[in-house]
């Protein structure tokens, strides 16, 4: 059974699919590729079938991850088949919650950051679109900070699942 996780940001151009590689890029190291399905949407539609940002394409490659990407809207329906969805701000979390049809979808939403134990309460990954490289760099390193402990709780789920 494959544990699918969904990072969502505001177009999905930027934070979201950072997410989305970076995370991928640790499932495979960790040996879950097959068991762990990756990938990210927006709350909106205004970049439907565009690449990531220029700007996510860089930061990506030059740290090493994948950076292949077409930016789509989140869809309702998708809550059924997910089992994760991973907001990057407070923003999407409350998009998120208000387009969740049950409790337990609603259940199924976190932040991204409140998996970083030295994220304190700022669980908010700031927006970089408006900005120069430095927010790219910035959204990438906490995006990393937080995939260890969100790959140790999803890690949980995949173990417990195959159980």
């Amino acid at each position: 059974m494959t544990y699918r996780v969904c990072f969502v940001c505001t177009g999905n151009i930027c934070r979201s699919p950072m997410a989305e590689s970076v995370f991928r890029a640790h499932v495979e190291e960790a040996g879950l590729g097959g068991l762990v399905e990756v990938d990210s949407a927006g709350t909106g539609g205004w970049h439907e079938g565009d690449a990531a940002d220029p700007r996510t394409v860089s930061v990506l490659e030059s740290n090493g991850y994948d950076s292949v990407h077409a930016a789509r809207q989140f869809q309702v329906s998708w809550f059924s088949r997910l089992d994760l969805v991973i907001a990057l701000d407070e923003g999407h979390l409350k998009a998120l919650r208000r387009l969740a049809p049950t409790a337990a979808d609603a259940d199924k939403i976190r932040l991204l950051r409140s998996y970083d134990p030295a994220a304190g309460d700022d669980l908010d990954v700031p927006d970089p679109y408006y900005g120069g490289m430095d927010g790219f760099e910035e959204c990438l390193e906490l995006v990393e900070a937080a995939s260890p402990g969100l790959l140790a709780a999803v890690r949980e789920k995949v173990e417990v699942g195959a159980a």
